[in-house]
């Protein structure tokens, strides 16, 4: 009796950290939707002292969000964004796939050298590459371009890890099968290895949008006008020298935040699968 009694305190004792973490982690969230609804002059009255009013506006409005398209035109920003990562998304799962299937498939001379070389390429900081990044991208004629922030970062270190460690894990037996019934390398590629690879090209899908989604460093530096600026660049425009309007930029930055989470939910099954099915294979 005792030691089911110990159980069930441990137990409860599990969920109310567990119920405290959610709170922790949820609060701002909370807090900038209830900010995005408010007037700015209600914005920072009901701080403190801590009440409901501090999540539950006393005037909600919906100003902000209408501000955002009508003041601030931030329809171009998003889809200039949603431009960019779709176009990352298509051109890098193809490139990092193509070349995961001949590492995964093929030897080579170097083949060894070249995959470690490509796996410390993603264990570098951006930050580390940014300038003689955009001395090249410069000397391409890409800077103030979409292809200047879609171009470098079609090939990823990381996704092509992903994607090599999904192939090798595929029965050679099903690629000798198709080229015993007279299918050329880019017929197995395109009706075997695809189809069986559906949840780890969802999985990398989902990762370059989010990189790209947030991404901050490099479209800073490569977009100079405004006509091609993504989302995460324009949340600096509700920031002047004298002034900040606090509400828009709350209902910027929630609306930043559902569209990727819109996107990874009704996904989240298949990137699970494909990361856990992507794991290290000897």
């Amino acid at each position: 009796m005792n030691r089911k009694i110990k159980k069930n305190v441990m137990t409860c004792c599990i969920y109310i950290l567990l119920v405290i973490i959610l709170i922790i982690t949820l609060f701002p969230l909370f807090w900038g939707i209830s900010a995005s609804l408010r007037d700015n002059s209600e914005l920072f009255q009901y701080v403190t002292p801590f009440s409901l009013n501090t999540f539950v506006p006393l005037k909600m409005t919906i100003e902000s969000y209408i501000g955002l398209f009508t003041d601030y035109n931030f329809l171009q920003p998003i889809l200039n964004t949603l431009y960019v990562t779709i176009m990352s998304i298509v051109l890098g799962c193809v490139v990092n796939s193509v070349a995961a299937f001949a590492f995964a498939m093929f030897d080579f001379k170097f083949k060894n050298v070249i995959f470690m070389l490509i796996l410390l390429s993603f264990m570098i900081p951006f930050e580390a590459i940014a300038l003689p990044l955009y001395q090249v991208a410069d000397g391409f004629g890409m800077v103030d371009t979409h292809a200047g922030m879609i171009v470098p970062c079609i090939a990823s270190g990381l996704v092509l890890f992903l994607f090599v460690q999904f192939f090798k894990d595929i029965p050679p037996s099903l690629l000798e099968a198709g080229r015993i019934d007279g299918a050329n390398l880019a017929q197995v590629f395109f009706r075997i290895m695809i189809p069986l690879s559906k949840p780890i090209f969802i999985t990398a899908g989902l990762m370059i949008f989010m990189d790209q989604w947030n991404s901050y460093l490099w479209p800073l530096l490569i977009a100079r006008s405004k006509d091609i600026r993504t989302i995460q660049i324009s949340l600096t425009a509700f920031q002047t020298e004298h002034a900040t309007d606090w509400s828009s930029l709350y209902a910027a930055s929630i609306l930043s935040a559902l569209i990727p989470l819109a996107l990874f939910f009704p996904f989240q099954k298949y990137f699970v699968q494909g990361i856990t099915s992507s794991g290290v294979k000897g």
